[in-house]
């Protein structure tokens, strides 16, 4: 019981009034933090560009109806695909489309774009965009002027030509990875697993730019989902064509046989040219059987790749942002003036008195 009415065992409380009393009555010292806080965030807010962020929205189709239809969509709140006409799981399901807008081979095809900012006269590529119209902050000056020093070193014996026109997507450069880390930042793409809603968004500091980007890359994503859901009828209509070239010209051939032996034996009458008569338009007749059964399968092949083309209702259309995305510059400042009461806080409550201590000890 002793113990426990022991003032050092008693329970700390923090008298948030005491402690605010003390830190007001110092007020010049507050003001002195309040500038100093102040004059970091103006020149922070000053050194950010502000973004501006389009979004389009889209909704693919629906694949069936029915209890086929329900288990479908169930499978795909998992990431599966049991469509029958597929003929098994789809390998490009919702999900994953993230994945495809941040890969950096599909990041590269967008930089030869021709893009123009807002004040422009003449447009550029979306490359040379993120290569100079980004201005970065003067305390990343040094940091950015050894890397170059250490890019020419390293890359001395490359050519750029057009900024994008030599990239290879397996061999990045260090600016190159970094171009492309810029944009992979400013793309983003979001899928909601109920309804396979997809909706992308793309922030730029150019608000037309910024609806130019969104969208190419919706059409650029469903150009993507659309070459790889019709791959492999696009193969089988490929093949149809080249089996009905090829009974296009033996038809040919054998009609230009039956025509002229015919014109050749027209008065013979003898049963051994009248029997190869008939063997030779025999020859036509299955050449041609063979021609029309291939042409029957182009157009099946064709329905074949229409049936497998999805198809993509755009919900939202991407528009041009009238206001800026990015967190306003006054916030900026106010969150270092709050940052430098709670500095003030610290040094007269906590960090002054160790200061005293140390020094007193030593």
């Amino acid at each position: 019981m002793e113990e426990n009415k022991n003032p050092q065992h008693a329970p700390r409380e923090f008298d948030l009034i005491g402690m605010a009393k003390i830190v007001f009555a110092e007020k010049k010292l507050l003001i002195r933090f309040i500038l100093v806080f102040a004059v970091i965030g103006v020149i922070y807010a000053l050194n950010q560009q502000k973004r501006y962020t389009s979004v389009v929205t889209m909704a693919p189709e629906v694949s069936g109806m029915g209890m086929s239809g329900s288990l479908s969509d169930i499978a795909g709140m998992v990431g599966l695909n049991l469509d029958a006409n597929s003929g098994g799981v789809d390998a490009i399901y919702p999900e994953i489309y993230p994945e495809v807008l941040a890969s950096s081979s599909f990041l590269i095809k967008l930089f030869p774009i021709q893009v123009k900012q807002k004040n422009d006269t003449e447009s550029k590529s979306y490359y040379n965009h993120l290569k100079y119209d980004y201005k970065s902050p003067f305390w990343t000056y040094p940091g950015y002027l050894v890397g170059q020093l250490i890019s020419k070193i390293t890359n001395s014996d490359e050519k750029e030509q057009g900024g994008c026109k030599t990239i290879n997507p397996t061999h990045l450069t260090k600016e190159q990875d970094a171009i492309c880390g810029m944009a992979r930042k400013n793309i983003d793409c979001q899928i909601n697993k109920g309804t396979n809603v997809i909706t992308i968004s793309v922030e730029d500091i150019d608000p037309i730019i910024a609806a130019t980007l969104a969208d190419t890359v919706q059409k650029r994503l469903q150009d993507y989902i659309t070459l790889y859901r019709t791959h492999k009828a696009r193969i089988d209509l490929k093949y149809a064509e080249k089996l009905n070239k090829v009974a296009e010209v033996e038809y040919h051939k054998a009609q230009q046989a039956y025509a002229s032996y015919s014109d050749s034996h027209t008065k013979n009458i003898l049963t051994m040219y009248q029997s190869k008569l008939e063997a030779l338009e025999n020859n036509v007749e299955l050449k041609y059987k063979t021609f029309s059964q291939t042409a029957a399968q182009i157009e099946q092949a064709k329905a074949k790749v229409q049936e497998r083309t999805p198809a993509f209702t755009v919900i939202q259309e991407p528009c041009v942002p009238l206001r800026a995305s990015s967190t306003p510059r006054s916030m900026m400042v106010l969150t270092f003036i709050i940052l430098g009461i709670i500095a003030d806080a610290l040094w007269v409550l906590y960090i002054r008195d160790i200061k005293k201590s140390f020094f007193q000890k030593k």
